[in-house]
């Protein structure tokens, strides 16, 4: 990490960081963690900001916070040409005009997608630590071409958190613990751990997770942040270290449903080099246009009982969440059936395990051309190689599982396959919308952060993420509120690309209620919050 923090103080300089212990600018009333993207675009529009001021701030936020104290380690390397763009992009802005809602605006990726620039593209693992990928991930050229200034890569659950069935989230060999900003002593989540907390905790306006089963939205819910995991193919994963080709998906994560929505628009598209993206029917979308206060006003919601945490306190919020949707014009079906995810757990399992093995296999001579591994076989070798660094901790069953598996030609594979379908989509999620003509479905997103234990991994408890994980379905996280000061968060679910329906709904929640607050970066939940 002494790498990284030298290219923090040689982009900032000193004056730089003394100018940036005030808030990110100064028209924001809520301090630096509760910047929005239209307000920070209103204010360079008006001439009090600039995107170099900007960066200089969150970097200046990021050496004082995520690596000092309380010391968060979400951010794992500074992009160390960020102020040399936002520098152009001032420049263009002043001839020319924004390019749009991102123009200038510092977004932060998850340490999976690639960027053919000085950072490396680790996925959290030694074996990559010092591996540069020789272009940018597809997602990552739009985000440029939108004007969007990417700052630096985030920590994450090492591979994305398939490497052991024993894990514990936030960790990675590279970059350490990321720690929950609110409550330190609490896990972030993940995998998209360091994406959440540098949100939460003001150290970008928005960053880009990824999500294969829960990796998006968990996180987000968990760091009181909008997380919005896409339809499958609505972003292109080329150039994205893969687990699934039929569950992987980048997605947003910000304080906002607007903050969230502007991302969503610059990175989702068609992209000729991933072909889940061929068949989406959605093509360049401002999701801006989604923003309607009245969006709930005649909707009908079906409400997934069975996903209920069975804590109380937690419960109670998700009725309170109910009945403030009722107030605001919605019908809610209650209860709405799914089937039951153990009926699928295993097959689920399996082709991740069989599509991990082909997907990173095909994307390493690609993308990490100059790595000393070539394969997964190699990777598993690698780490046996550094246990005292990388398996220290927990192991790699689910690596070596997956080397274990034959192709996605077996009649095993395609046998769990269409399972997972039948069920999360057909009769799961497709079934419950047709046969209520209900336009989403809700549920608590999960539980509360739990205590981080080293020694025997995550228990997270109950989670809604996998019936639209497996069926590739839009998937959106709110805030909800707060449980001993830990943030809960609401679920919108709803069929194949109707992310446009969600953020309308989550939206209209989202300005009726207005749950999100800032972490105080607590050493332990308090039961006054």
């Amino acid at each position: 990490m002494r790498v990284e923090r030298r290219a923090v103080l040689r982009v900032l300089g000193a004056a730089a960081v003394a100018e940036a212990t005030g808030p990110v600018f100064a028209a924001d009333r809520s301090g630096p963690a509760q910047a929005v993207v239209s307000d920070l675009q209103a204010a360079m529009a008006r001439g009090t900001l600039t995107s170099v001021q900007l960066a200089r701030r969150y970097l200046a936020r990021i050496e004082q916070i995520d690596r000092h104290a309380p010391r968060l380690r979400s951010v794992l390397e500074i992009n160390p040409q960020a102020i040399q763009i936002c520098a152009a992009l001032d420049a263009e802005r002043r001839s020319k005009g924004p390019r749009g809602p991102l123009h200038g605006i510092p977004v932060l990726l998850k340490d999976n997608i690639a960027t053919g620039d000085s950072m490396s593209t680790s996925a959290g693992s030694l074996a990559l630590a010092n591996v540069k990928a020789p272009k940018d991930a597809s997602l990552v050229a739009r985000l440029r071409d939108a004007g969007a200034v990417i700052l630096g890569k985030t920590n994450l659950s090492e591979w994305a958190n398939i490497r052991s069935s024993h894990s514990t989230s936030g960790w990675s060999g590279r970059g350490g613990l990321t720690l929950n900003p609110y409550a330190l002593d609490r896990n972030p989540s993940g995998s998209s751990s360091g994406s959440a907390v540098a949100v939460a905790a003001g150290l970008a306006p928005v960053a880009v997770g990824s999500e294969t089963d829960g990796s998006i939205v968990s996180p987000a819910s968990i760091c009181s942040l909008v997380g919005i995991k896409p339809t499958v193919g609505l972003v292109s994963r080329h150039g994205v270290v893969p687990i699934s080709r039929t569950q992987d998906t980048a997605g947003p994560m910000g304080c906002t449903v607007a903050d969230a929505a502007a991302l969503l628009g610059a990175i989702a598209g068609t992209d000729p080099l991933d072909q889940a993206t061929q068949v989406s029917p959605v093509g360049a979308t401002d999701y801006l246009k989604a923003l309607n206060r009245a969006a709930l006003n005649g909707a009908r919601l079906g409400l997934v009982r069975s996903a209920y945490t069975g804590l109380d306190a937690v419960d109670a919020l998700i009725d309170l969440a109910v009945a403030q949707l009722k107030s605001m014009g919605a019908t809610i079906v209650d209860p709405v059936e799914l089937p039951d995810t153990k009926q699928y757990a295993d097959a689920e399992l399996d082709v991740l395990l069989y599509e991990l093995k082909a997907g990173l296999n095909e994307y390493l001579p690609e993308f990490a051309p100059g790595a000393t591994v070539r394969t997964l076989a190699d990777v598993i070798a690698f780490n046996e190689r550094e246990r005292s660094r990388e398996l220290r901790l927990f192991s790699q069953d689910l690596l070596v599982k997956a080397q274990a598996k034959g192709g996605l030609s077996e009649p095993a594979y395609r046998d769990a396959l269409a399972l997972c379908r039948r069920l999360a989509r057909a009769e799961g999620i497709d079934r419950a919308l047709s046969e209520h003509q209900l336009d989403a479905l809700i549920a608590p997103t999960g539980g509360p952060a739990w205590l981080t234990d080293l020694i025997n991994g995550d228990t997270p408890g109950a989670s809604f993420s996998t019936p639209a994980a497996v069926a590739g379905y839009p998937h959106i996280t709110v805030p909800a509120g707060f449980v001993a000061g830990l943030p809960i968060g609401l679920s919108f679910v709803g069929t194949a690309f109707t992310e446009a329906k969600l953020i309308g709904f989550a939206y209209a929640f989202e300005q009726a209620t207005q749950h999100r607050r800032a972490p105080s970066f607590a050493q332990t939940a308090s039961i006054k919050g």
